[in-house]
């Protein structure tokens, strides 16, 4: 394992840490724009997101958005995107980052029926892709390039 690991060092991956939630989510926290929050690590997210309640406490700028989102048993929901935002992964960065701003109250809720803590958010696909991301479930880390 030290031999991969020395490999993706080499190759300017960096590690970053996640959790095993109660749920069986990976939990991971991320910094957007200098403001740390929590997030799930969705491989099958196909764009990263924050809750409406989140606009604020990230200091986003959404604007107005003809998409409608679905996924966890929600479906059409009203969108707003906020363009431009610094995300920060562990030592990994990411200029120029897009969030996809909705209601993510039925997510929170079901964690919290679960008794697992609410998330600001959703870190998907879309970041995965960008870091090329190779995950590691068994010792509980991503890396992204």
């Amino acid at each position: 394992m030290k031999d991969f690991q020395t490999i993706l060092k080499k190759n300017n991956y960096k590690k970053i840490h996640f959790k095993l939630s109660k749920t069986q989510h990976l939990l991971i926290k991320a910094t957007i724009n200098g403001v740390k929050g929590d997030f799930i690590l969705d491989t099958g997210a196909s764009t990263s997101c924050v809750g409406f309640e989140s606009v604020s406490w990230f200091g986003l700028k959404p604007k107005k958005s003809k998409t409608k989102a679905s996924g966890a048993g929600a479906t059409g929901m009203l969108t707003q995107l906020a363009k431009d935002n610094k995300l920060q992964l562990g030592k990994w960065k990411y200029e120029g980052f897009r969030l996809v701003v909705f209601d993510m109250s039925h997510v929170n809720i079901a964690l919290q029926e679960h008794k697992a803590k609410p998330v600001h958010g959703i870190i998907g696909a879309d970041v995965l892709l960008k870091g090329k991301a190779i995950i590691d479930y068994d010792n509980c880390c991503v890396y992204l390039k």
